[in-house]
């Protein structure tokens, strides 16, 4: 029968000092400036790497459709014009 080591406290410590968590990588996407993970597609435009991965507008409601296509034209219109949008802007009717 083998003798049992004594584990100190400072042992244990050292040992468990690698299950701390770390942080996720986010990054924008590059189509419609929203926060994503890194090396995954974005939930919000279905785009990765600047292709189109997944339709998003073909599993929403028509109702939703016209307001997340409003809303990514929206983005495209301040991405090209490199000033921020305001309420009072997105409010107006065209």
């Amino acid at each position: 029968m083998s003798i049992r080591m004594r584990h100190t406290s400072s042992h244990t410590r050292k040992r468990r000092s690698h299950h701390n968590l770390k942080s996720l990588g986010f990054s924008k996407c590059s189509k419609c400036g929203k926060e994503k993970l890194a090396y995954a597609l974005c939930l919000n435009c279905g785009f990765y790497k600047s292709r189109e991965v997944i339709d998003v507008l073909a599993k929403l409601t028509k109702k939703e459709r016209k307001k997340k296509e409003k809303e990514l034209k929206a983005r495209e219109e301040q991405k090209r014009s490199g000033k921020p949008l305001d309420a009072g802007e997105l409010s107006k009717k065209s």
